[in-house]
């Protein structure tokens, strides 16, 4: 909208309410005096009037693109007519409208596992792996709300699923005057549930020959549907065998990764999208193609990869994204922004350029680590990490890597130094104005100044979500500021190699301090952790650390002689930390108020909220009793639905939701108490 000259409201936030709503864009058009109406639309019998004053020199050069997109937007009738065309097609059910039991039976012919797809819409949405046939009932009926909310249809289709597939696609594009060319392809294969998050054009699977047969493919199946425009065709291929390739669906749009082709042929899809429209004829033919140097993509999307992907949300607190030097980022961000729970995760993409691919995807990796998102938390820091693993430099992927290596991509815990800048940030609040601390009163209760003894500890008590509860101390003394810390964990890959936390010195064995100013040791004060207070069972000692230098967007501390520089932000409930495209909100955290909101309520119990969304299925009620595994309730964020099951056999005590109700990450839902207690 920031870019529109005129903007009209279609309705509610919620895409039925709106995107979906064919008269409610038909409205928009002729309150805008728009001379053709979008391509993409299916009128309803009910719009003639309307569509009528619509109809124009647009509409009738867009009128094949309708027929053509109406017909690759139903998978099913596309797969029929591209194996017409003699483009080779993933096995699967034929007809449409099949029953839940007609969608069963055709996975069971076809047999397990299997893939189930909605015809309509595409990216993923409503897409199941089924690998057992006693869950196909209950993956089916979640596949058809999935669709049904995403894109109005819950017809599906069910397809043979291929173990370690690549997914490759090949961009096309066609004229008005029988022109159909391709522009190479693109490696799509580095997925998580099925939808894209990191793409390159070309793909080091594919040999000249292979290329050149699949683009041969893209530009039949085109052409079998008479397509006008840019569009996307998509192909499944077994990675120990690229000659066979079978066609999954085609995209009759832009797609989100068309940039990257955009780099390697020098040609702007968006330019050539709108002149095919105008009725231009393409003044190049295939021969005209070369395709020069390699480009990646990464999609930065609103999710927590410590908490499985689960969609995230909240308000941008501050925001950097690089341009330049060989990379560049298209973004819908900026700061102030609200990230609700309606729409796709996607925030923005992060581009990179180079001659060869090491250095594209080196470029990449720069250019994440250099991305800012705070107030949200995102997957920049994970893409990163993905980016450097061996099988992806290597260039030998397929659509299960994320999955099945995603745990080893994310930090195990919180490093030491992110809850040691928090407290210090907090007890710097009235100091820290300018690019320096401001001098503090050494009396004051802040410093823990006590009469003839060791200053008192300031104990700050913190949670970062995903995690438990600690209790970071931290006190002054003449030489600087100490700090008492949960213990360090094993630095995550890809990342800085991490300096050992070293203790302060006992007594007796201070050094002088150093030309460079470092603090000097200090005495040790053992400290034992209690249980609960997030420390560790063995005895820990305070180390030194203090603010270097801060700001209102950065700060720097030093911690055990090491300084750790992050990009922060204040938000209503605690302090955001960044660095290298990870991020983590470090919460203020009451323990008297949690254990008496908490009531009797024990944590194996309560079910709680796992990402911010809607309440769309309550199978429940009070005093149900419930198995364990039972699925209770369904809420859905971002197109994405979350199953919540019982964690154990008993009694539904607490409901706190119904269908429609929206909810908070972390939010109280349902408390399912065990048999013997209830």
């Amino acid at each position: 909208m920031r870019e529109a000259d005129t903007a009209v409201r279609i309705g509610p936030a919620a895409a039925a309410e709106s995107y979906l709503r064919a008269d409610r864009l038909l409205e928009a058009a002729a309150r805008t005096g728009a001379p053709g109406r979008p391509p993409r639309l299916r009128l309803p019998r009910r719009e003639r009037g309307v569509r009528a004053g619509l109809r124009g020199r647009g509409a009738r050069l867009h009128r094949a693109a309708r027929v053509a997109i109406a017909l690759m937007g139903d998978k099913i009738r596309a797969k029929e007519t591209v194996r017409a065309a003699g483009v080779p097609v993933v096995p699967g059910s034929s007809g449409s409208g099949l029953t839940d039991d007609e969608l069963a039976a055709a996975a069971r012919e076809i047999g397990m596992p299997v893939l189930l797809k909605p015809s309509a819409g595409g990216g993923g949405k409503g897409m199941r792996l089924t690998r057992a046939e006693s869950a196909l009932a209950e993956e089916i009926a979640a596949a058809r709300r999935e669709a049904r909310a995403s894109f109005g249809d819950d017809t599906l289709l069910v397809e043979r699923w291929i173990d370690r597939p690549r997914h490759i696609e090949i961009q096309v594009l066609a004229d008005a005057h029988g022109n159909v060319v391709h522009l190479g392809e693109r490696e799509c294969s580095l997925q998580r549930r099925h939808q894209k998050i990191i793409e390159e054009a070309p793909s080091v699977l594919l040999d000249e020959a292979t290329r050149a047969a699949m683009g041969e493919a893209a530009v039949q199946a085109a052409r079998s549907c008479g397509y006008r425009g840019a569009g996307t065709v998509e192909f499944i291929v077994p990675g120990n065998d690229p000659s066979s390739y079978y066609f999954m669906e085609m995209n009759t749009r832009l797609q989100v990764e068309h940039p990257v082709t955009e780099l390697i042929t020098g040609l702007d899809l968006v330019e050539w999208q709108l002149r095919v429209a105008a009725g231009e004829e393409l003044p190049f033919t295939q021969k005209d193609i070369a395709l020069t140097g390699h480009a990646v993509e990464a999609r930065i999307c609103a999710e927590d990869p410590s908490r499985g992907f689960l969609p995230s949300g909240g308000t941008v607190l501050a925001l950097h994204e690089p341009q330049g030097d060989g990379a560049r980022t298209d973004s819908g961000l900026t700061q102030g922004t609200e990230v609700g729970s309606l729409y796709d995760p996607m925030l923005s993409k992060v581009i990179a350029y180079a001659p060869d691919r090491a250095t594209a995807l080196r470029r990449l990796r720069a250019a994440l680590a250099d991305t800012v998102v705070l107030g949200v938390p995102t997957n920049a820091g994970f893409l990163r990490r993905l980016l450097a693993h061996p099988d992806v430099v290597s260039g030998d992927l397929d659509t299960g890597l994320v999955e099945r290596d995603a745990d080893s991509l994310v930090p195990d815990g919180i490093p030491p130094e992110v809850y040691a800048a928090a407290a210090l940030l907090r007890s710097a609040e009235p100091a820290v104005a300018g690019s320096t601390p401001r001098w503090t009163d050494p009396f004051s209760a802040r410093t823990g100044w006590r009469l003839g003894g060791s200053p008192a500890w300031t104990v700050h008590h913190a949670r970062v979500p995903g995690h438990d509860p600690v209790e970071i101390r931290l006190r002054a003394t003449a030489t600087g500021q100490e700090v008492l810390i949960p213990e360090a964990r094993p630095p995550a890959p890809d990342l800085a190699t991490a300096v050992p936390l070293e203790p302060v010195a006992p007594t007796g064995a201070q050094p002088p301090p150093t030309a460079s100013g470092d603090l000097p040791p200090v005495a040790a004060e053992p400290h034992t952790p209690q249980p609960g207070r997030g420390g560790a069972a063995e005895e820990r000692l305070p180390v030194r650390a203090r603010i270097v230098d801060a700001d209102a967007g950065t700060v720097t501390v030093e911690l055990a002689g090491v300084t750790h520089t992050f990009r922060h932000a204040t938000g209503p409930e605690g302090t955001w930390l960044g660095r290298d495209g990870d991020s983590w909100h470090v919460q203020h955290h009451d323990p008297v108020e949690a254990s008496l909101t908490g009531g009797a309520r024990s944590d194996v119990d309560t079910l709680a909220a796992p990402m911010p969304g809607t309440v769309t299925v309550v199978k429940v009620a009070v005093g149900d009793h419930v198995d364990a595994g039972q699925s209770l309730l369904v809420v859905e964020a971002m197109k994405m639905e979350h199953v919540i099951s019982a964690p154990h056999a008993g009694t539904v005590t607490e409901l706190d939701v119904t269908p429609g109700s929206t909810v908070a990450m972390d939010q109280v839902l349902a408390v399912v108490t065990p048999q013997e207690e209830s």
